[in-house]
């Protein structure tokens, strides 16, 4: 739609204009409800007080809505056929004090965009809630949608009588009863906050209540109410007092290292339907996917990340919320700080202390996939408009720079980055910041020039890989240990890099491989000594950024990689055991690796593996070394092997443990034999059994899934299980499960269900996309190769951006992987020059990874 793709330098022209006051928002949310109401709009009244620094200039209001029934600018009529064009409403002759009133109907959401409806189909209970990120706030209420125009808002909501209804405020009173059957809430107004992090949750939600109490320096109490909420279908599987645990030792996590009183009243945390995120920041009312609230037995790593969500949201109460980015070139002062605070303060306060581990392991894969992509770009970035900021919440943004900012603690000490975290707070409280800002207090705290750090990290793309070099004497001690630090063509800025260099060899009994010695070392240009290690014996293995403080690629020597292959599941320090794992699979990447021997590491040392989280994503990266990076002509081979490995460690795992779990759900994803098959089949019926697993109802829809993607379970089978679970979890599981079946009628229905119509909801969308896509149905779904790109300049054109994304990364046809493919993306790239960036860039990025998995086949394949 014409003017709903705001641009920066729209933006930046409306903040010198405007000052923005006050908003009140008047909802009228009866008609999610009730028969004879058709669901559709709602009524949104919206007056915003704000000032014009040069009296008679024009601007404009964003609105996305079906219809404005009026507008009054300064007490004058204005008509809406005249100033509305579907987003934006047109406004000149402006005062320097304006008062702008606006009735709209506005749209109730099915793509978790805006203001989201959502029908329970296990009770017909209707559930509401906003989700705004980047620009979203104007789908339910008119407003000036750019992060720097910050306003305190007072909120109404007319809706059902006894709902729950919740805003950023306080609830202000009682619900005031308008009719027999409805109410109003009115809620206290907020201090200044973005358009984007205003939030509205409705509806009959399950509440758990608790508070929050501690005494700051100089003597005052502070008290926050505290709230949980669900759907009350899943009141049941709801652990509000481990929920309420992590937040509770957040706060005391950031008032013990923020100095900064938590400032928003309330913290209630929702967790809600067909959610498109993991979760949002709002002030007050932070929103959750509901998947968080798990339906059966999940391993520890499920509640580790639930509580780093947690955190993450938490942090952001300062980053981001407190104090803004002006504009979303520095989304990375919010998203790369929460990212970095949520596995931080998780490490220090609560019962996971081992999610540096993870962080590794899996968020710092992220990172290095997206800074290998073409688009990949600075952490601090350059966007020109909203449909560029939505594609950067990505790991650039999030993974990538929450490890720069480890680097950072590394680089000017703990202590004076959290000093200048304190400043920060202070100095910009409810204002808006660029990068020049941070780097101020952090100069001051630190000593250090972060304006040539920033230049190195912050403003410039790329990952770095670092080589350890040794010499030896015939005394077997090293002579020389240098680091090489190489970056590819297309960026090649070298960093300094505070790295960790440790020395491993065998030691006892077990031969354990453990650290004998070790040192820290500012690593500059293409090569650097390490002097500290100069003398040192032999090692079997070097391990460059030991303990993981910089960002970056390890590479190993020759003698290393030999010690991996052979003992990888004997490096004794879980950490440093998944750092080399992150390694090989960097290689594997690459295509340095062939990936069978990646897969064969795997099934000889990952039923070892310590850690689950670890574990979960060795089994993750295995299987898409198999369907994406192994040769075609030993696909089939490999993934029997690797399902068979997976049955011995199945068999293996310690009864009713996470790692059995583990193994359970990674044996379904590869079951594909006869024998395999029947082993599912008998522990959903109940004829077979596996000392210590319980198979819950999401394992049985786990193993269904995997039956169904086999043409092993038919659609009866799948109804049978529907009716076992008539719920909104098991309507996405039976979505999928019909979707993935080995059918050219079944893949027809579910391309037109999703291509075709836009009866789906984001989240039977999503289910359905993911049942479509299945690696065993490769020639089944060729036909569709040439048809996604005729299609996808459509579906970008003619629905939300949310919903248009996931089509367009979900149904590019990865699993054609052949030359012909690639170069049907490249044709699609030539002639589309003049589509939008957006497109073009998931497009490409999907092509790249598309070559990277044939330049890693045909490393694999020289290996037979």
């Amino acid at each position: 739609m014409p003017g709903e793709n705001l641009t920066r330098e729209e933006a930046r022209e409306r903040a010198r204009l405007l000052s923005v006051d006050a908003y009140d928002v008047a909802l009228d949310l009866r008609s999610a409800v009730g028969a004879g109401q058709d669901h559709r709009t709602f009524r949104s009244v919206t007056t915003v007080r704000f000032r014009c620094s040069e009296p008679g200039a024009a601007t404009f209001a964003d609105l996305l809505a079906p219809a404005v029934t009026a507008v009054t600018l300064n007490g004058r009529a204005l008509d809406p056929a005249a100033v509305f064009d579907g987003a934006r409403i047109a406004l000149d002759g402006l005062a320097a004090e304006n008062v702008l009133v606006v009735d709209a109907q506005c749209a109730y959401s099915r793509t978790g965009e805006g203001l989201h409806r959502f029908e329970d189909p296990e009770d017909g209970e209707v559930y509401l809630y906003t989700q705004y990120e980047p620009a979203d706030a104007r789908r339910v209420f008119a407003n000036f949608e750019q992060p720097d125009l910050k306003a305190p808002f007072s909120l109404a909501v007319t809706a059902p009588a006894g709902w729950t209804v919740l805003g950023n405020g306080a609830q202000d009173g009682e619900p005031e009863p308008v009719a027999p059957d409805a109410a109003t809430w009115k809620f206290a107004e907020t201090l200044p906050i973005s358009t984007y992090i205003t939030a509205v949750v409705a509806g009959p939600y399950h509440v758990v209540r608790d508070h929050y109490s501690r005494t700051l320096p100089d003597g005052t109490a502070l008290e926050i109410p505290l709230a949980a909420l669900c759907r009350k279908g899943l009141a049941r599987h709801f652990d509000a007092d481990d929920i309420f645990t992590v937040t509770k030792q957040g706060l005391d996590f950031f008032h013990d290292n923020f100095d900064y009183p938590y400032p928003f009243g309330k913290y209630d945390q929702a967790f809600v339907p067909e959610y498109n995120l993991g979760a949002m920041e709002n002030p007050g009312l932070v929103t959750f996917r509901e998947e968080f609230v798990f339906r059966g037995k999940v391993t520890q790593t499920a509640y580790e990340g639930r509580a780093n969500v947690i955190l993450h949201e938490m942090a952001h109460m300062w980053f981001g919320d407190l104090v803004t980015m002006e504009w979303w070139d520095d989304l990375w002062l919010k998203e790369s700080f929460a990212d970095f605070m949520g596995t931080f303060s998780m490490v220090e306060a609560t019962r996971f202390t081992n999610g540096w581990i993870t962080f590794a392991n899996r968020r710092k894969a992220w990172a290095y996939r997206a800074d290998q992509l073409p688009s990949t770009h600075p952490v601090t970035a350059d966007i020109h408009d909203l449909e560029e900021a939505k594609l950067n919440f990505d790991g650039i943004t999030y993974a990538k720079g929450a490890s720069v900012l480890k680097q950072l603690v590394a680089y000017a000490g703990r202590e004076a980055f959290l000093e200048g975290a304190r400043r920060y707070f202070k100095r910009h409280a409810f204002g808006n910041t660029r990068l020049s800002h941070l780097l101020e207090v952090l100069e001051e705290t630190s000593g250090r020039d972060m304006a040539a750090w920033a230049r190195s990290w912050l403003q410039t793309a790329g990952v770095n890989s670092l080589t350890p070099l040794a010499t030896y004497d015939a005394a077997d001690r090293i002579t020389e240990l240098a680091i090489l630090q190489e970056a590819s063509p297309e960026h090649p800025e070298l960093r300094p890099h505070r790295v960790a260099v440790g020395l491993y060899r065998r030691e006892g009994a077990d031969g354990a491989l453990v650290r004998y010695a070790g040192t820290e070392v500012d690593v500059a240009g293409p090569r650097t000594v390490v002097t500290g290690l100069a003398g040192a014996e032999r090692p079997e293995l070097i391990l460059v950024n030991d303990e993981d403080l910089t960002y970056c690629k390890v590479r190993f020597d020759e003698g290393s990689l030999d010690t991996l292959r052979a003992h990888l599941g004997d490096v004794a320090d879980p950490l440093a055991r998944a750092l080399c794992w992150s390694a090989l699979w960097n290689l594997t990447r690459d295509g340095l690796m062939p990936a069978r021997d990646f897969v064969g590491l795997v099934e000889r040392f990952a039923g070892a593996e310590s850690e689950v989280g670890v574990l979960q994503m060795l089994q993750a990266w295995a299987r898409t070394a198999l369907v994406h990076y192994a040769s075609p002509a030993w696909r089939e081979r490999g993934g029997r092997e690797l399902a068979e490995g997976a049955l011995r460690e199945l068999r293996r795992a310690e009864p009713g443990s996470g790692h059995q779990l583990a193994w359970a759900r990674f044996f379904a994803q590869l079951a594909a034999d006869a024998s395999h098959l029947q082993l599912l089949r008998g522990l959903l019926d109940g004829s077979a059994q596996i000392d210590g697993l319980e198979v819950d109802q999401e394992l049985r829809w786990a193993f269904l899934a995997a039956l169904a993607g086999q043409g092993a379970a038919d659609e009866a089978a799948v109804a049978a299980e529907l009716a076992r679970d008539n719920t909104a979890s098991g309507e996405r599981h039976s979505v999928r499960c019909l979707a993935s079946r080995p059918s050219a009628a079944v893949k027809e229905e579910a391309w037109e269900a999703v291509v075709g119509s836009d009866k789906l909801s984001n989240a039977l969308a999503e289910a359905t996309i993911a049942g479509f896509d299945q690696p065993g149905q490769r020639e089944l779904l060729a036909p569709y190769a040439e048809r996604y790109f005729a299609v996808i300049e459509g579906v970008w054109r003619e629905r939300s951006i949310e919903y248009a994304m996931a089509v367009v990364r979900g149904l590019f046809p990865s699993l054609q992987d052949d030359p012909r493919t690639l170069a049907a993306a490249d044709a699609w790239l030539a002639e589309h020059a003049g589509s939008p960036a957006a497109l073009r860039r998931l497009v490409l990025e999907a092509r790249d990874d598309l070559a990277r998995a044939l330049r890693a086949q045909e490393c694999d394949g020289a290996a037979e």
